[in-house]
């Protein structure tokens, strides 16, 4: 049998009581790496907190963006595989996709936020295949008890009633029609969904009520509902937005390991485009000193493939998303590690994120307002639409459905 190390985090002495120079003490993934490399299974912050290294041998994690598992923020353990003189940790199998199903009493998720161009959305998965490195919707695993590392990309949430939910909101009495976005946390698009296929019920549903929808996605099995976006589309009923991030092959595999390759998405594009959906693009996450080089190049590529709108959002790192990220670029992008978290801190008012409204999605300082204004420009040459307004889809078509959530009037 493998054994494990069980551990509370503690006060301890730091490791090394070396000036770190101009690394900022709160960056714990260099020393992960350094305390690893010296036989040690832990790295220790100024605070004297010890953060044990989580990390999962490459061969274990094949195909996968995260490269540790780390405790949820609200356990109040954590777990750590070692090698125990034995070798058992070779005999480990490496991480499968678990899928679980989940029942939820409602599918419709408001939100308040004054930063984003909706005040709903649907979830029909929890976790995501794709295993994005830098995806921001992570820390969500950790409510469910589970690591928002390898986790989150591997033990999936499914809903199947989702669309039968679905039905029964939108015809409660009362019930406003509004803009749904699916596609905000997770990818409906995944991988899994070639199994559960609930986006397709979901867009029947939305189809049937002439109700309006918005979907952003990195996946083209998109196009596999391209007949009832299409009809929807033409009634002014739907919008999709093809998620690219880099046209670098290689770049796009190690930092989204499950998704379509560029190509495939600007295919996604054309296909939509092609049917009369409004489609367009987004640049996110813009990565400094690593992908922001190519805002240009995606736009002009979108922009030739059909897409008629644009956006483009900075790299979020919100909780534990932080160091999952650090350990990712350190392992791929070494030479550019200091380089990014310093131009992404200078964007941050010197943190790795800052959640405030209007400032999470854009960042602040002289390199962020350049950024922002090399988008503007691009998209003011290349006739695309700035940002994610969902002004243009009508809501005055929407059919309230009978469904068994609604009570029939006696008159």
């Amino acid at each position: 049998m493998t054994r494990r190390a069980l551990a509370r985090t503690r006060s301890a002495e730091p490791l090394s009581t070396a000036d770190d120079g101009e690394r900022p003490a709160r960056d714990i993934a260099a020393d992960r790496v350094a305390a690893s490399e010296a036989g040690f299974a832990a790295a220790a912050r100024d605070d004297g907190a010890v953060v044990l290294d989580a990390r999962i041998e490459a061969e274990r994690r094949r195909g996968r963006g995260a490269a540790s598992n780390p405790s949820g923020r609200h356990e109040t353990e954590s777990r750590i595989a070692f090698d125990d003189g034995w070798g058992t940790l070779d005999d480990l199998p490496p991480f499968t996709t678990e899928v679980t199903i989940e029942k939820p009493k409602t599918i419709l998720t408001r939100n308040t936020s004054p930063d984003v161009p909706f005040d709903r959305s649907i979830n029909p998965y929890r976790g995501c295949e794709h295993g994005c490195s830098y995806c921001f919707a992570r820390p969500t695993h950790a409510w469910m008890g589970l690591s928002p590392g390898l986790d989150f990309e591997s033990r999936l949430f499914v809903k199947p009633d989702a669309a039968r939910l679905l039905e029964r909101e939108l015809g409660a009495a009362g019930y406003v029609c509004r803009p749904v976005a699916i596609g905000t946390n997770t990818d409906p698009y995944q991988p899994v969904e070639r199994r559960f296929r609930l986006m397709r019920e979901i867009l029947e549903v939305l189809d049937r009520c002439g109700h309006p929808v918005t979907i952003v996605t990195k996946s083209a099995l998109v196009l596999r509902d391209v007949d009832i976006l299409g009809r929807m589309g033409e009634r002014g009923l739907a919008k999709v937005a093809l998620s690219v991030t880099s046209l670098d092959r290689r770049l796009s595999r190690s930092m989204e390991p499950r998704a379509a390759t560029p190509e495939k998405r600007l295919a996604a594009v054309r296909g939509l485009a092609e049917a009369g959906v409004p489609v367009g693009v987004m640049v996110a996450p813009v990565i400094p000193a690593l992908n922001d080089t190519e805002i240009e190049r995606i736009l002009e590529a979108a922009a030739a493939a059909g897409a008629r709108e644009a956006g483009y959002i900075l790299l979020r790192l919100p909780l534990e998303v932080s160091e999952i990220f650090k350990e990712w670029l350190l392992e791929h992008h070494p030479d550019r590690y200091r380089h990014v978290l310093s131009l992404l801190r200078a964007m941050r008012e010197g943190k790795d994120y800052d959640a405030a409204w209007g400032r999470r999605m854009r960042g602040s300082g002289p390199y962020a307002t350049t950024m922002r204004k090399r988008f503007e420009a691009a998209t003011r040459r290349l006739g695309l639409e700035g940002g994610r307004d969902v002004a243009g889809l009508r809501t005055d078509l929407f059919v309230p459905p009978l469904g068994d959530g609604r009570q029939l009037s006696l008159f």
